[in-house]
């Protein structure tokens, strides 16, 4: 069981970086240049006389001091007040509830497939360590692995999208088009199979690498030589021995990418114009809407830390000598 200490001294160590990532979500769309009252009046706010300009400041509390804009903002982050979208001028909840099914669905489905085939290509490469199998595996993810998103996003975009005319190139959905059940469960899946693709092209390394490592050291352990040695069949040491020992290090990745779900689709959200969070915490930045980029942040940063907490519980359990190592 997980000790009480060990449990209390995460707990603690996460209160204080919740404290400080609620400051620098705070001071981070302050201290951008630019005038937010543009985007507050629109372009008519070079005509608007001071008192105008002080009202609508007024109306949204930007006058007041930074001290007391930061109290004020606790205070409402505390109690689940996100606040309102000075662009939209609507909940920053509801946009967040609008958004977060998208990037659920688009970084769930990259998690558990780049997570599996990681693991299975990883698992291959170890067992044939040192043969072109292995070689050819390494230099490929390796690869991958240098490529920046944006990058691979653009070059399906450009050769399935724009040449070929197979995929939608933006959106998360047909517009206006109002399909309903199978209809519009094939018309999402169309529009979301190229920032999948892209998305696992870019993950799936470090479930690769991390699982090759672990058979790595798996492989040679005395009870899988004793294994071989009995001519027992390799497929059968591959997959019930040597695998499932191997996955304890790719459970804690998995854990820890759980934490990025949110936030780690920015970038291919933006270049595929998916209407996800990330996509949406682009757009707050683009307008210089505080609120909704302090909510969207917060959402983000949020799941990351929860992740990495539990990830940090859970770990104990499944390694005991974590637990004890820290009692």
């Amino acid at each position: 069981m997980v000790k009480g200490k060990y449990i209390g001294s995460k707990v603690l160590q996460y209160s204080f970086v919740i404290l400080l990532i609620l400051t620098l979500n705070f001071l981070l769309p302050r201290l951008m240049p630019g005038n937010p009252l543009v985007f507050l009046a629109g372009e008519d706010v070079g005509f608007m006389s001071s008192e105008e300009k002080a009202a609508i400041l007024e109306k949204y509390g930007l006058n007041d001091s930074v001290t007391s804009q930061y109290f004020t903002y606790l205070q409402n982050t505390f109690t689940g007040n996100l606040g309102y979208s000075y662009q939209r001028k609507v909940p920053i909840i509801d946009l967040i509830e609008e958004r977060l099914p998208w990037t659920l669905l688009l970084t769930g489905l990259n998690l558990v497939i780049s997570t599996i085939l990681g693991i299975i290509f990883g698992a291959i490469s170890s067992w044939r360590r040192g043969t072109k199998t292995d070689v050819n595996l390494l230099t490929g993810f390796m690869f991958l692995s240098a490529m920046p998103s944006f990058w691979i996003g653009m070059i399906l975009v450009s050769i399935f999208a724009s040449t070929l005319g197979w995929f939608p190139v933006f959106g998360g959905e047909t517009s206006w088009a109002n399909f309903e059940g199978w209809r519009r469960i094939m018309d999402v899946a169309h529009h979301l199979t190229l920032p999948l693709i892209t998305m696992i092209l870019i993950s799936v390394t470090t479930t690769f690498m991390t699982m090759r490592y672990s058979m790595l050291n798996i492989l040679g352990e005395d009870y899988i030589m004793l294994a071989k040695a009995k001519g027992v069949k390799e497929k059968l040491i591959m997959y019930r021995h040597a695998m499932r020992n191997a996955l304890l290090p790719v459970a804690t990745v998995f854990m820890l990418s759980l934490g990025f779900m949110l936030g780690g689709a920015t970038v291919i959200e933006t270049v595929f114009a998916y209407p996800g969070v990330g996509r949406l915490m682009f757009e707050a930045v683009l307008s210089r809407d505080y609120p909704l980029i302090q909510g969207t942040f917060l959402i983000i940063t949020f799941s990351v830390i929860i992740a990495n907490l539990i990830a940090d519980l859970i770990y104990p359990l499944i390694d005991p000598k974590v637990g004890k190592d820290n009692g």
